[in-house]
């Protein structure tokens, strides 16, 4: 395992470096988003993502051709570390650049390509990713919104839930059934919809932390060509794997307060003296070092050209149930158990109880600690797969409660 940079590296974390300082502020008391309201935070999300697109930083690893850098996955490692220590306003395009676009350079037409890619690089246009509905979360190829063909177009109908960033998005990838008659894997479409048509109707799920993140979207007889069809009619499922890598490697990190945040305030606090206290921050340090090696190791595949295996599930199930563990030991900490009246102080030193709220959102987004282990236990240990009795059943032969 290597810790040190190539000298090929080092001038690219420099040169990254002094990009970033020459455009962000350092990450301060506050956050940008919260310093700002909603529309200027997007105005100058939008103004980010087309300045790194045109100095070559938007997408490192994509070709040239279609407006990436032709860079190496470690150096897009590398820039997300220098970039993460700004208050760099990233967020609206990190499923689109990170999910969906990926799906549509690896599946659409070149004119889908020229079409959308561009754009979205550049900010223009930001995407979602429609996938869970209520009866379908972890186990997604039980969905039930319907594509029904007529003529070159398929209308479709249903819904989708928890889909980030519906509200502000311009186009979705919206995974489908098409074939009800054979068993659930098989049955699958995607496509591209335009999230803005008629018959998409997107409403904001008004979260526990405060936050409008996920939204549900209703589909009302909505008609998508078939020339916007990612993948053959049918095999969606393949295409939504594709995607479904790309998700849970982008949320394998868990933004929030971690040991060093929960150790500096219990030295406030006066608890450090605790006995009991004390040998939880050993095990939290322990784990982040843990994870710190992890990736480490993951890293070190990507400088020697190498591809991480499923192993990066692991970060995701450490990371969320680390954050939710520390959060809850610091607002017991806290007189009244955390409760905060100050809506002045609430925004900066409410942080243990923002996270609190958000993180068993994060123990499900991009896949469930118990579909992350299963993926662990049969693709990285080898064990036995688990048992699946509808594996060859049609889907509407499937029983359902």
């Amino acid at each position: 395992m290597d810790f040190n940079d190539t000298p090929e590296e080092a001038k690219f974390r420099e040169e990254a470096r002094t990009f970033l300082k020459e455009h962000l502020d350092a990450k301060g008391d506050k956050p940008l988003r919260q310093r700002v309201d909603g529309n200027e935070f997007m105005r100058r999300a939008k103004e980010w993502q087309k300045t790194k697109a045109e100095n070559g930083y938007a997408q490192i690893t994509w070709p040239k051709e279609i407006g990436g850098r032709g860079g190496t996955p470690m150096q897009q490692v590398i820039w997300n570390q220098e970039e993460g220590k700004f208050d760099a306003p990233t967020g609206p395009f990190t499923i689109g650049l990170g999910m969906c676009i990926p799906t549509v350079i690896a599946f659409g037409s070149d004119e889908h390509k020229k079409r959308y890619v561009g754009k979205a690089l550049k900010g223009e246009e930001i995407w979602c990713q429609l996938f869970s509905e209520p009866s379908a979360g972890s186990d997604v190829a039980g969905l039930k919104t319907r594509a029904v063909k007529d003529g070159d177009e398929w209308v479709i109908n249903g819904q989708k839930v928890w889909t980030s960033g519906a509200h502000y998005s311009d186009y979705g990838i919206l995974l489908t059934r098409t074939d009800p008659s054979v068993a659930k894997h098989k049955g699958l479409t995607m496509f591209i919809v335009d999230m803005k048509q008629a018959g998409v109707e997107v409403r904001p799920i008004h979260q526990a932390s405060g936050g409008r993140e996920f939204n549900e979207v209703y589909f009302t007889d909505v008609r998508i060509p078939d020339s916007d069809r990612l993948g053959d009619v049918g095999a969606g499922w393949k295409v939504a794997i594709v995607t479904l890598m790309n998700e849970r490697l982008a949320v394998g990190g868990s933004p929030g307060p971690d040991w060093g945040e929960i150790m500096a305030y219990a030295q406030q606090a006066g608890t450090m003296s605790d006995q009991a206290f004390r040998e939880k921050l050993a095990d939290w340090y322990v784990a982040a070092q843990g994870y710190k090696l992890t990736k480490f190791r993951t890293q070190t595949a990507l400088s020697r050209g190498q591809t991480p295996g499923p192993e990066n599930s692991i970060g995701k199930i450490i990371t969320a149930n680390h954050l939710q563990d520390i959060c809850n030991s610091a607002i017991e900490m806290q007189d009244h158990y955390g409760i905060m009246t100050d809506s002045d102080r609430m925004p900066a030193d409410a942080i243990f109880q923002q996270s609190f709220m958000w993180a068993p959102g994060l123990r499900i987004a991009g896949g469930t600690d118990e579909i992350l282990k299963n993926i662990i236990a049969e693709r990285v240990l080898g064990l036995p797969q688990d048992v699946r009795v509808d594996k060859n059943v049609p889907f509407d032969q499937m029983k359902s409660g």
